[in-house]
């Protein structure tokens, strides 16, 4: 049997060399105290400490924490639709009985219909970051046990699912005096497999994956039940669904893959969505040649302010390159945020800020588990 083909439509992984950087799986509290200090820096320096909440003046806050998915998408969706996948939104209710989540089933169900949706989807709370809470449903069960378990009184989203093995991260910038934005990072990102050979459970293949064995505690606890089912000889089990690297994504520096006509379209889709300036769409694709030219993309989120230049978790990038580019995109997002107050936006205020920020702190916790 053939070996499966993973990874289709991609630049090809290359997976000699190191297979963890030294850095990649640190706790915050190691990897970004320098980075920290800079922005301390830039808050002195650009006289703002909220400047980055102005940084998208259309996004609640900016996107910088605790703010709306569904608000965003839906600016991409009503100003350019050809470019971002179609969704709902669905409001859990604070009390849920069996009658109530049965009519709140259909009441989905009905919703979806009406805007042309249908099974598989994917479901993402509309607060959140990280990949937190994000699964693919694929049966009706599967929709009706995301919503009994969604934490009450909030909201997910319900998009259609692209059915392509390509992600991807572009982080698009463009100062709001500037005639035309650019992509200050590309990153491409690959979802881990291992293939069975008939004899060995999930359990063991993932233990003799040199990368997937040092990252048991992301594979054993989203896998539990199947990890000692011999999967077929030939058979591919993917490992992660959601394209985060905390959750497990392979995350590869896409820069030199960067084209004329990537950065022309962005800048275009960019400049359709009112005053968005700043942040990372996250795409899916067929093949990544068409993506180069320009077209063969589908937009599935959007970050603001809160959003990073993922490609610094390429296990070739050093520590201190990483900090570096993540010093370059702070200092551009307070250049911008700086701009906009300037042109009469005001930041959140700081009791907002922590408002929205401990929103999404409490319920990130309750989420079901990501896929």
């Amino acid at each position: 049997m053939n070996k499966p083909h993973h990874h289709k439509g991609m630049p090809a992984l290359v997976t000699t060399g190191r297979i963890l950087s030294r850095f990649e799986f640190w706790p915050m509290w190691a990897f970004y105290p320098p980075v920290l200090l800079y922005v301390l820096f830039l808050m002195l320096r650009y006289r703002g400490v909220m400047l980055p909440t102005v940084a998208n003046p259309s996004f609640p806050g900016g996107g910088l924490v605790g703010e709306s998915k569904a608000s965003i998408l839906a600016l991409g969706v009503r100003h350019a639709p050809q470019w971002f996948a179609p969704f709902i939104t669905v409001q859990r209710p604070a009390h849920l009985d069996e009658h109530g989540l049965r009519h709140l089933l259909q009441r989905t169900c009905d919703h979806l219909e009406q805007a042309g949706l249908s099974l598989p989807l994917v479901a993402k709370p509309d607060l959140g970051c990280r990949g937190a809470g994000v699964k693919l449903l694929q049966t009706l069960s599967d929709l009706r046990q995301y919503l009994e378990k969604f934490p009450a009184d909030a909201t997910f989203l319900l998009q259609r699912l692209i059915p392509f093995e390509g992600e991807a991260g572009v982080f698009y910038c463009r100062h709001p005096n500037a005639a035309k934005g650019r992509i200050i990072s590309l990153t491409l990102k690959y979802f881990p497999h291992v293939v069975g050979d008939g004899v060995s459970t999930l359990r063991q293949l993932i233990l003799s994956d040199p990368r997937a064995g040092r990252l048991t505690h992301l594979y054993f606890p989203r896998h539990a039940n199947k990890l000692d089912s011999i999967p077929k000889h030939g058979e591919s089990v993917r490992l992660a669904f959601a394209g985060s690297h905390s959750r497990g994504a392979i995350f590869r520096d896409g820069s030199a893959w960067l084209t004329p006509a990537m950065q022309a379209r962005f800048d275009e889709i960019s400049k359709q969505i009112p005053e968005f300036y700043f942040g990372r769409y996250d795409i899916r694709f067929e093949d990544f040649s068409h993506v180069q030219a320009g077209h063969g993309f589908t937009v599935i989120e959007v970050n603001g302010a809160g959003a990073e230049s993922t490609h610094i978790w390429d296990c070739n990038v050093s520590l201190l390159k990483a900090w570096r580019d993540l010093m370059k995109q702070y200092k551009l997002l307070f250049q911008i945020g700086r701009a906009n107050w300037e042109r009469g936006f005001e930041p959140l205020s700081w009791q907002e800020f922590r408002q929205w920020h401990r929103r999404e702190n409490e319920l990130t916790p309750l989420y079901p588990t990501t896929d």
